[in-house]
């Protein structure tokens, strides 16, 4: 729906922006939408001391993009928009749905103009949350917003998103990272963690719960690493691949960044910086993603118990070992193992 050019709109009530580009995935356009009306309902919800509330939040959600005109959506159909950048006068969050991906799986080399990086950047100076899903992540790069910053994208787009944003803290892998209102996150429908997220931080844990519950779907993001194909990331670099070689076949033992920079015949600092510019990990981070991994293909393939695998993995601690699983994987270790058995 197109509003004449003098519409403002309201600034007393929450407002959020979704971000409506060409080549803009349209689930991702709609979904927010859905997601957001889904949180403005009358829901009935039990609170913290059992009686029943109201979740009474209605937030003013706007398709908007530079000009106000129709887009171009990822699939070539034709997408109205709500509101240019102009008639909004306040918001409160901007959110950047992924984008189509070409035939090499990369988003666009441009996926914004000059315009829409200006006025995301002075609405974040405003105080309004930043937002990326999946490639939209990249949006937020254009517009200078991730210098210095944490942030992830969909784990096939790492590399992609370090060569392009090289000033960028990108981590791989990771569900969600929110740096002081810059939100991003991985995956194609992670637009759905995201707006989930937005709910938590705007109307409260309890409203993002009860969507979330109505949505059936999880509250708590699921670690990307459940779908990383295994070795993809160590086969794309020769240092990688080396160093989780030898933390894969030291089974039974424990090991710590100064075993590891030893076997690997280099300096801690220069193990430290290098798996920080390949992966955004410390040195003992990236040995425990590994071996967690090893303990996913583990519970999968075999009958040993966790506490076998965490020996074997060189956790002479059992609750060690399931404390970071769960912290990886968020579920345990048994709670996997049921969930790759029944799949």
């Amino acid at each position: 729906m197109q509003y004449p050019p003098l519409f403002v709109w309201s600034v007393w009530m929450t407002t959020i922006v979704i971000l409506s580009v060409n080549n803009a995935l349209p689930s991702g356009l709609m979904g927010m939408i859905d997601i957001f009306a889904l949180s403005g309902l009358h829901f009935v919800q039990k609170s913290g001391d059992g009686a029943l509330s109201k979740v009474n939040w209605h937030p003013n959600v706007i398709l908007a993009n530079h000009d106000g005109q129709p887009i171009t959506d990822g699939h070539g159909r034709n997408f109205e928009v709500d509101s240019d950048f102009a008639s909004i006068k306040h918001c409160d969050a901007v959110l950047v749905p992924g984008f189509i991906p070409n035939g090499q799986g990369h988003p666009p080399q441009t996926t914004t103009d000059k315009l829409t990086c200006s006025w995301l950047a002075t609405q974040y100076k405003k105080g309004a949350l930043m937002c990326g899903s999946c490639s939209g992540v990249f949006a937020l790069g254009e517009a200078g917003l991730l210098n210095s910053r944490k942030c992830t994208t969909t784990w096939w787009l790492h590399d992609e998103l370090k060569q392009r944003f090289p000033k960028a803290n990108a981590v791989w892998a990771s569900e969600l990272i929110d740096d002081n209102g810059i939100i991003t996150a991985g995956g194609p429908l992670s637009w759905v963690t995201i707006a989930l997220h937005v709910v938590k931080k705007l109307a409260g844990i309890e409203t993002a719960k009860v969507v979330a519950d109505f949505s059936v779907v999880d509250a708590i993001p699921k670690s990307q690493n459940l779908y990383v194909p295994e070795g993809y990331q160590a086969s794309n670099n020769p240092f990688l691949a080396k160093a989780e070689y030898t933390i894969r076949k030291a089974h039974y033992q424990t090991m710590s960044a100064g075993d590891l920079a030893k076997i690997m015949a280099v300096s801690e600092r220069t193990l430290n910086r290098k798996l920080k510019e390949l992966t955004g990990e410390t040195p003992k981070a990236f040995i425990d993603g590994v071996r967690i991994s090893h303990a996913c293909t583990l519970l999968a393939t075999t009958n040993m118990s966790v506490k076998e695998i965490a020996l074997s993995l060189g956790y002479t601690d059992d609750s060690v070992f399931r404390r970071l699983f769960k912290k990886k994987m968020k579920m345990t270790p048994s709670n996997y193992q049921q969930q790759r058995r029944n799949n």
